[in-house]
């Protein structure tokens, strides 16, 4: 069973009097343990997809499954129940809580899922610590740098235990030495975990170390290898 199946998705929008068509049946089967790239050109609808993947829009017509479940049919609590336990998103800016430090910025998440404070900070540090950063966690994000910014960002969005994980454009803002450093930690956490993992992101370097790549070509989802 896929991770995340997308079938025959379709989203589009209005502006004005037109329709603009973003998806036009998309199809997408991503296992566990299993990495794809993302690669296309900017206003072809990268975003779009994720936020599909992610439960963060509806699509107009298909169905999205996660881990098995179908969520077209589902209320919106029992979709934001469904993305706060399965899914987690990195984005190119990190959207850190400036007032928070490292560690309590990993902690959130987990405490609102329902952990205990103690429990959330053993995991915190553990996922800290596997990414370099257990120096750095009572620093808030302001004394951090921005390599260190993003790992922080990825520590948070795996804190939950997702099965599938979405990272818009996560080194897009990062030099290249820092982007590759970054992504070298995405790619170790996401083996050690069995992650499905979708990355979208304009850089051909990075997009060949994943297991797939995926293009988006007239509104469906082509393999590019």
């Amino acid at each position: 069973m896929p991770i995340l199946y997308l079938h025959q998705v379709e989203r589009h929008y209005r502006q004005g009097e037109a329709t603009l068509y973003i998806l036009k049946g998309a199809d997408l089967a991503l296992w566990a343990g299993q990495s794809v790239a993302l690669v296309a050109p900017s206003g072809s609808g990268k975003s779009t997809l994720l936020h599909l993947a992610g439960l963060l829009e509806h699509p107009d017509h298909g169905e999205v499954y996660v881990d098995g479940q179908a969520t077209v049919g589902l209320s919106d609590s029992e979709r934001t129940r469904l993305r706060r336990e399965q899914v987690g998103f990195v984005y190119q800016s990190h959207r850190l809580l400036p007032e928070f430090s490292a560690l309590e910025n990993v902690m959130m998440p987990q405490m609102i899922r329902g952990l205990s404070r103690g429990e959330a900070r053993r995991r915190g540090m553990e996922l800290l610590g596997y990414l370099g950063l257990a120096e750095r966690a009572t620093h808030r994000p302001a004394e951090l740098s921005g390599g260190e910014q993003q790992r922080v960002a990825i520590a948070r969005a795996v804190a939950n235990a997702p099965r599938l994980l979405l990272a818009d454009e996560p080194t897009g803002n990062l030099d290249p030495h820092t982007a590759d450093h970054v992504f070298h930690a995405l790619e170790q956490l996401v083996r050690a975990s069995g992650l499905a993992t979708v990355v979208a992101t304009h850089n051909m370097d990075l997009a060949a170390r994943m297991d797939r790549r995926v293009t988006l070509r007239d509104g469906l989802i082509v393999e590019m290898d």
